[in-house]
């Protein structure tokens, strides 16, 4: 949600600043800021929108050639998204600056407690809360780290924050608990950010910090402490091999269509040196210490949780293994039934979905095994997790998940063969094909996808007037209908729905008529007669409908979309894409802004 950038080194400090920040806005914010220390004063600028509205009042200020100095991207959580609750905020005696990504739950308890003291307010975020009590702390204290651990002790919640003090220029504090936050080591100089891409340009050596570790970090050196004790904490350095160019456009108009088209690649990837196509088998060597499941309980949200609903069809399909797909912010809540022989199935893109964290530390709590699926190598869910498949789609940056999805599809289908081969549901001659049909799959998505593109555009002019849409899928295509609808609300602003086609009678047929198109996913499979049964129920009501179907399928429809027949589950690969570029069409055609939708955030890392 919120990004932090905090640097101190040799390099003016607010250019890297901005460049942080702007690697960071596919995380979605509503203000920005950045504060330096210089002769003994803190020197702030924060503006409420985009970053060009940040850097016009850098434009209009004194910017000096200050070497250290932190920086923000505010996604509202507490006050309203304005400059006054913008980040970084100071203590009431200037002497402190912060940033802050999270929630301090137990805010309006420490706030009363500094108002007895004396002290005020300016904003109405926990932020300043956070700083005013470090502040607070350090009247009691001889050091901010001694401050910072008595100050850590009191708040509940979530943090990642880094903290500048005018008495301490060139030094920077940072810590963390459950919002991510990881620790760039350079040469003369060093970094703190939410996320690797914002210092990848400085430094690929990344120290990964974990829940209630605190840094003290100069120019020159670094140093991780326990957070509450402040006992020094050995760290191990990690390369990263990221591309640069991985986060950039490419000559694409959004990051959202760029990321559509590198799908075939992702695919490419994600089946690097997990088939083994000599003796016609998946190897998963992570997954070599977990007993295969007898039952799979998967957790996740939004477009993870799509995917494990898609999952479910596959898993159940090729392994026969019985799965339950649950949200993960109502997963958290309830009360957990312990069942001999499951394993639980987090998955998340960012690996820092607080929700999905949330339910993963309770079954690990309860000594329950967990297998993490995710993007992001080092993250809290990878990290927790007694085993973990990375989905290897690299850096994603539109707010809107395309390619993330992708993989995951993907690591879901492997898993189904590889726990089906393991139980032996799968034909020796049914693993060929599925291998096969895999293998080639990148080939065909790549051929088809400029058409695709092409047909998404043709739609726009007739259904962009659309107030409202239905997503209509049986089978494993109904959690495709799902996220169809999930990417046109996203980022096109048009109201849409996803059902079980047969659903449609028990209630939803009384919305149909001419302004409310119908999207339906119509393959060529033992559900097509069903669901042209449903549509005939459409067509009834004057509905009109687009259709994603196969070569040589006939229905009573206003518009046909044709895709190559592949079967099932692979026609998914074709399908999905299809629905993203639909409603990436949608949303270019209306103005909308497609990289950054409004009230989105890339990765939801509070509750």
């Amino acid at each position: 949600m919120c990004g932090i950038i905090a640097y101190t080194g040799h390099r003016p400090a607010v250019p890297v600043i901005i460049q942080g920040l702007k690697s960071l806005e596919y995380r979605g914010y509503d203000s920005a800021g950045l504060c330096f220390g210089h002769s003994g004063r803190l020197h702030l600028f924060r503006a409420a929108g985009k970053l060009n509205a940040l850097e016009q009042k850098l434009e209009g200020g004194r910017v000096l050639h200050a070497t250290s100095g932190i920086g923000h991207t505010r996604w509202a959580t507490h006050g309203l998204p304005n400059e006054t609750n913008a980040h970084p905020h100071l203590d009431v005696h200037y002497n402190l600056a912060l940033v802050h990504n999270g929630i301090i739950e137990n805010y309006q308890e420490l706030k009363s407690m500094l108002q007895d003291c004396g002290c005020t307010f300016r904003s109405q975020t926990d932020t300043e809360v956070l700083v005013c009590l470090i502040s607070h702390a350090l009247e009691q204290h001889d050091s901010i780290l001694n401050a910072l651990a008595w100050s850590m002790s009191q708040v509940r919640g979530s943090y990642a924050f880094a903290l500048l003090s005018k008495d301490h220029e060139g030094r920077i504090w940072a810590a963390r608990k459950a919002s991510p936050l990881i620790l760039g080591a350079g040469t003369g100089e060093n970094f703190v950010a939410s996320d690797i891409p914002a210092f990848l340009p400085f430094t690929r050596d990344v120290v990964f910090l974990e829940d209630d570790e605190l840094v003290e970090m100069d120019a020159g050196q670094w140093s991780v402490y326990h957070a509450r004790t402040l006992n020094p904490v050995s760290k191990k350095i990690q390369r990263i091999n990221w591309d640069v160019q991985a986060a950039q456009k490419g000559g694409y108009r959004h990051f959202m269509l760029k990321e559509i088209f590198e799908q075939p690649q992702v695919i490419t990837d994600c089946l690097a040196g997990r088939m083994d196509r000599k003796h016609n088998r998946v190897t998963l060597t992570e997954l070599e210490a977990l007993p295969t499941p007898s039952r799979l309980h998967i957790m996740a949200c939004g477009t993870s949780y799509h995917a494990g609903l898609w999952g479910k069809y596959v898993l159940e399909s090729l392994a026969r293994i019985p799965v339950n797909v649950e949200i993960a912010s109502e997963f958290r809540y309830k009360e957990l039934v312990e069942e001999p022989g499951t394993l639980y199935l987090s998955i998340s893109q960012s690996g820092e979905t607080a929700d999905t964290l949330a339910g993963q530390r309770m079954v690990r709590q309860k000594g329950l095994p967990v297998l993490g699926l995710c993007n992001v190598v080092g993250s809290s869910v990878a990290r927790e997790a007694d085993s973990v498949l990375y989905t290897q789609a690299g850096p994603e940056i539109s707010v809107a998940s395309t390619k993330a999805m992708c993989s995951q599809l993907v690591m879901l289908y492997l898993l189904g063969l590889y726990w089906g081969q393991n139980r032996g549901t799968l034909s020796a001659r049914e693993m060929s094909q599925n291998l096969l049909t895999l293998e080639t799959l990148p080939q065909t998505l790549t051929s088809q996808l400029p058409d695709m593109q092409k047909r998404a555009r043709q739609l726009c002019p007739e259904y962009s007037r659309a107030r409202s849409f239905f997503f209509l899928g049986r089978g494993i295509y109904y959690p495709l209908a799902l996220e169809g609808a999930l990417k046109l609300k996203e980022i096109s602003y048009i109201h849409a729905q996803g059902y079980p086609a047969g659903e449609l009678k028990h209630g939803p047929i009384a919305l149909i008529e001419q302004e409310l198109p119908t999207f339906a996913l119509a393959m060529q499979n033992h559900l097509l007669d069903k669901i042209g049964s449903n549509l005939m129920e459409v067509r009834a009501r004057n509905g009109k409908i687009i259709a994603l179907t196969n070569p040589g399928v006939e229905l009573d429809i206003d518009e046909k979309w044709e895709i190559p027949q592949l079967g099932d589950p692979l026609n998914s690969f074709l399908a999905l894409p299809a629905l993203q570029l639909f409603a990436y069409e949608m949303a270019v055609y209306l103005g909308k802004d497609v990289d950054q939708p409004r009230n989105l955030a890339k990765s939801v890392t509070v509750e």
